[in-house]
Formats: structure tokens, sequence, C-alpha cells
């Protein structure tokens, strides 16, 4: 695994999304079943805007996504206190030197672990702590952070203030991310023919 230290949503940080798959968007890749997500050619396309013309377009933001980046902090800490563990914040994180792919953790636990920070709705908290258990929303981004980092495990925690926390631990399915590998790979290939044609 290597990472990069740069803050997360600063600058460097978006240059080095540009144009790159990352976790949080692999479900456009593949879907929970392993096979091809019908959003693929359609975010490969949008990736491959971003390499020619060397910029994003923005993204929606709303309240609610404001608020939840903003208790994150907040979440992390109470993390830390329940779990009497040092989460270390990094910026971006790559499976190897060719950077084909990357993740941006909400925190790297100890050697070995993970963590992955929602601070949803209150109904949606809720809803998730009746089903607790990782939201399916979430499968491909946390296997894939497991991917990219090779972690032995992967804490999802969501959080909302008030009401306790929902904090389950993922252990790697080994066939599911070798399906995400290897689609990961195959979009990547086929993001760089893309590129090569148009520019």
């Amino acid at each position: 695994m290597i990472t990069e230290n740069f803050e997360q949503c600063s600058p460097e940080w978006f240059a080095a999304r540009l144009g790159r798959p990352s976790a949080s968007q692999f479900d456009k890749v593949i879907t929970t079943k392993g096979e091809r997500s019908k959003q693929r050619t359609k975010y490969m396309y949008q990736l491959a805007g971003e390499r020619i013309s060397g910029a994003r377009e923005e993204s929606y933001t709303n309240a609610a996504m404001q608020r939840g980046t903003e208790m994150e902090p907040e979440a992390r800490a109470l993390y830390e206190l329940l779990h009497d563990a040092q989460v270390d914040q990094v910026g971006m994180c790559y499976k190897d030197e060719a950077r084909l792919f990357s993740c941006s953790p909400d925190g790297l636990v100890g050697p070995t672990g993970g963590l992955e920070i929602k601070c949803p709705s209150m109904a949606v908290h809720i809803e998730y702590l009746m089903g607790g258990k990782l939201p399916t929303d979430y499968y491909q981004q946390v296997h894939g952070s497991l991917l990219i980092t090779g972690r032995e495990w992967w804490d999802f925690a969501s959080y909302y203030p008030g009401i306790k926390p929902l904090i389950v631990r993922v252990y790697p399915d080994e066939k599911f991310l070798a399906a995400l590998e290897s689609e990961l790979i195959c979009f990547c290939e086929e993001l760089a023919e893309v590129v090569e044609k148009i520019k």
C-alpha cells in the first residue's frame, strides 16, 4: 500500500483523484453480486473527460451531506474512545505503484484495520441500526478499501448525536475482492483506450 498524506478535499487531494476510479465510486464499476454496473460506461466517460481536460465538474452537495462532513471528527473521536484505539488519518491510498485506483479512508486503525464513517440523517441512522450490518450502499466502497490497503478488517461506523452508534466490523469477501480487482483492471484499461481515442 502507498499512502499520500495531504488533507482530504484539499486541492492536492482533488488533483490526485482526477480521472482515477476511487473506492467511493466503485459501485459504478461493479455491483454487489460481482457483475458490471449499468453506470460503468457513464463513469468511465466522466473520468476520461477529467483526464483530458484536467478539470472536474462540481459535484452536488446538500445541507445533509455538509453536516455529515462536519460531524465526522466527532464520530471519529467517539470511535477512538469506544475502542481505545488511535485512528490515523491519511489523504489517499493506492494498492501499488501503478496507482490505477485509490481510496480515501476515514482512518487507518492500528496495523491491521480501517474505518469508514457515515453521519446520515436521523431516519437513515435508525435504519442502519435496525439492519445491524454493513449497508448495501457501502459494500463496494468498504471492500474497495480492503482491496487497496490489504488490511485484515474494516469498521463501518454510522453516527448520529444522542443515539447509539452502529459499528460493524467487515472482513474481506475474497470472492468479491477477486471480481472487484479484475473489473477495476479491465475498467482502467478501457479508460486508457477511451482517452487515447478522443484526446
